[in-house]
């Protein structure tokens, strides 16, 4: 259980890896404390610091274990300023009272955009043909360089970038197909496929955009890449993890492959600063960029507004509109006169009737009450119509149900 945080206080927001700076704008507007820092921080010292922190923002580079959320209990909330949450322990942060919220569509025009250049320049062998001109090499040539129009592109995961690259795919004439593990509504032409196998086997260019899970680590190893055509291009602007490097390698050494596009490997710089090495480097028509996919100032400025917003509305509504953690509760701001108090507790039987009991002991009277839960917690917003006495409060905390309590107003 945590200490129920007093109402007058203006919560303090923590902002690593430099979140762009509307993010920082919006806190302030609302009144909110703000320090941003432009690198990431390691367990250790982000354990120290989120002491007098209530709010956390990160993006791909800060990973939160488990032991954060014991050792750093009085902070309320986590906005993940990326698209992937798998650098943080989501089960343990609710069991905590913790929403995390990301932003998991503010950059899939920038990725989307990205990819289809990488399409062109592999299929023209444009990356080539620029590290020789720098070199000051003139190699005009047209063997072995394509027009994609009527090339065929397969989509391994048809989420929110997969099915916008497909609709740009089509524009330039390409052929899509695509495989997903949930079924989805295919757009424009494109053709769904039951087999993963069916997609590569057809596939002149192949893109990943999959999350990070134990069934999508090395999902394109040796096997899948031999079932590809000979000459096709593999493409990477998802998890590092998921394709097999030195089979990778192996298959553009053999000209199995005729090139490939990396924009995440599985080992990364932790800053700009640091050097970066892979079996990649050298390798001809291998375009290679350092995660880049999302970074555009219209992705990083959208992502800062978006999670900054969510985090707003949590810190000052309870809104968890946007968590991917959380039972989701829509808010409206606190009206005049009024006082909201929010509870995070475990969802067993009783616990409504049991905080409804102290609020009816304490003379209060409830204005409205909206619950929602998942099989693990239940996350309760309850407004008063005069603030609810700090006894009451005490006692609804200590409730053995109880994980977290907070007042509003």
């Amino acid at each position: 259980m945590s200490k129920p945080s007093p109402s007058f206080r203006k919560p303090k927001v923590l902002l690593l890896e430099n979140i762009h700076s509307v993010a920082r704008d919006l806190f302030l507007q609302r009144g909110f404390e703000v320090e941003m820092l432009k690198s990431a921080l390691s367990p250790q010292a982000l354990v120290e610091k989120l002491k007098d922190y209530e709010v956390l923002g990160i993006r791909s580079k800060t990973s939160i274990p488990a032991e954060i959320f014991a050792k750093a209990p009085t902070f309320f909330a986590v906005g993940c300023f990326c698209v992937g949450t798998s650098h943080v322990d989501l089960d343990v942060a609710k069991a905590h009272g913790v929403p995390v919220f990301n932003a998991p569509f503010s950059n899939t025009r920038s990725v989307a955009e990205m990819v289809l250049s990488h399409i062109v320049a592999l299929s023209r062998q444009i990356g080539q043909r620029n590290l020789e001109m720098h070199q000051g090499i003139w190699n005009k040539k047209s063997d072995g360089c394509y027009e994609v129009r009527g090339k065929t592109l397969g989509i391994l995961g048809y989420g929110n970038i997969g099915s916008q690259i497909s609709g740009l795919a089509e524009s330039l004439g390409l052929r899509v197909v695509y495989y997903d593990v949930l079924s989805k509504l295919p757009l424009g032409n494109a053709k769904p496929y039951a087999e993963i196998e069916d997609v590569l086997r057809e596939s002149d260019f192949v893109t990943l955009h999959v999350p990070l899970t134990s069934m999508t680590e090395k999902m394109i190893g040796p096997d899948e890449i031999k079932r590809m055509k000979r000459g096709a291009f593999l493409i990477n602007a998802s998890r590092g993890t998921v394709v097999d490097i030195p089979a990778l390698v192996e298959a553009v050494k053999s000209g199995h492959l005729a090139g490939a596009a990396i924009d995440v490997y599985p080992e990364e710089p932790e800053s700009n600063t640091k050097s970066f090495s892979s079996p990649l480097l050298g390798l001809p028509n291998v375009i290679l960029t350092p995660h880049i996919g999302g970074a555009t100032e219209e992705a990083q400025s959208n992502i800062g507004r978006e999670v900054a917003n969510s985090l707003i509305r949590h810190m000052t509504e309870g809104s968890t509109e946007g968590s991917v953690n959380f039972p989701i509760v829509y808010t409206q701001p606190v009206a005049m006169a009024r006082h909201r108090l929010l509870n995070v507790h475990r969802n067993v039987p009783g616990v409504l009737k049991d905080i409804n009991q102290i609020v009816s002991s304490s003379g209060a009277n409830i204005q409205s009450q909206n619950l929602a839960t998942d099989p693990e917690v239940g996350f309760l917003v309850m407004d008063f119509d005069r603030p609810l006495p700090a006894e009451s409060i005490r006692q609804i905390d200590e409730l053995e149900t109880s994980i977290r309590t907070r007042i509003i107003g």
